[in-house]
């Protein structure tokens, strides 16, 4: 099969054939139908490494073809979406429903005695985060993978094993972000358009988006932004003050830029929290004054993965998507094809496109 493989730090993807083996276990063979660039895949391919060479991609949606004899939560036909959530189902963080903080996510891959799921010139090939989306299929165990309607388009499809679980999961399931509360989304990227889409589902009465780039900002009205603040040319905390009277309810911070992150804290009003997504930074974090968070009864927490349970949140964005009540279309700006990440990596530097979707693999 044709997939995109990463040879080393810094050497870019290339298309190579490569050598897809039989699925055994829980293992689900899927036909890939669309892939998702996440910055993620490009950060391990230029700067911070591991196990190389690597089939990248975790933004993964397709038609299962096979399953391994000990699959049983999907089956041949099936359209699916896959995440980077690994979870073995067993452990006490999952069997109380926290799959997203697996203490055993390595259950989900092949034992080192086991011969590769990948191999090219007979050489093994890693699998990004199990699953190895940058490629014409891929082999996925079934505890990664969430079944959609199948009237459920590929390109959207694909960003919601991700961004969207990020995005959406941090306002409904990290926060729990309640009617009429009021919400600030730092940082209009894709991920923080999802949640501004989750706060929107949540019943918030307030969503307020800063950033520092207009175009961005238009777009988040677009998703159902209340107030937009452009940061360069105001102060975003004086800005929310002004708009929530006293303070914010939830403050999410997708920039992780220290100083960004500082502002956040200064958002919040009485009984607020702020939570950690993005990480923009090698100083990324923040001080916080315990006097002050106990006074005003504040929290800050950091999210993985929007809290998400996959099984149970991919098929809900895809109804909320179906249903009108979701706007994924705006999020896939352009659709590539297999050979051409680079390029499409590189348009992702402009600010007015959000997602980039493979939905070519020939």
């Amino acid at each position: 099969m044709r997939a995109s493989v990463t040879k080393g730090l810094g050497q870019g993807f290339v298309v190579e054939d490569i050598d897809l083996a039989d699925p055994v276990g829980h293992e689900v063979r899927v036909e890939v139908r669309a892939s998702g660039l996440c910055h993620s895949d490009l950060s391990v391919a230029t700067f911070i490494g591991g196990e190389f060479p690597v089939v990248l991609g975790h933004e993964v949606a397709g038609v299962v073809t096979g399953t391994g004899p000990q699959v049983t939560q999907v089956k041949e036909g099936d359209h699916v979406v896959g995440s980077l959530i690994q979870y073995c189902g067993t452990c006490v963080n999952c069997l109380s429903g926290r799959t997203h903080i697996c203490r055993h996510p390595e259950a989900t891959l092949r034992t080192p005695e086991q011969p590769p799921r990948l191999s090219w010139n007979g050489a093994p090939v890693a699998q990004g985060m199990g699953l190895g989306g940058f490629a014409q299929e891929a082999l996925i165990h079934e505890n990664q993978l969430a079944v959609i309607p199948r009237e459920m388009p590929w390109a959207p499809a694909a960003l919601i094993g991700c961004g969207v679980l990020t995005g959406a999961g941090a306002v409904l399931n990290s926060a729990n972000v309640r009617q009429g509360e009021t919400v600030v989304v730092i940082g209009a990227g894709g991920v923080g358009m999802n949640a501004v889409s989750g706060a929107r589902i949540a019943g918030a009465g307030t969503i307020i988006v800063t950033d520092i780039e207009d175009a961005k900002l238009e777009r988040a009205k677009a998703f159902g932004a209340t107030h937009v603040v452009n940061s360069r040319s105001a102060d975003p905390v004086e800005a929310v003050r002004d708009i929530t009277g006293d303070g914010a309810d939830h403050v999410f911070d997708f920039v992780g830029i220290r100083s960004v992150t500082a502002q956040g804290m200064r958002m919040l009003g009485k009984g607020g929290g702020l939570y950690l997504i993005g990480i923009g930074g090698n100083d990324a974090g923040i001080d916080v004054s315990a006097i002050s968070a106990l006074t005003n009864s504040q929290k800050v927490q950091g999210v993985y993965m929007g809290s998400s349970h996959l099984k149970r949140d991919i098929p809900f964005y895809a109804s909320m998507y179906l249903q009108g009540l979701m706007n994924l279309d705006d999020l896939v700006s352009r659709e590539i094809g297999l050979a051409d990440i680079e390029k499409g990596y590189e348009s992702l530097k402009d600010g007015t496109t959000a997602r980039v979707v493979i939905t070519d693999f020939s």
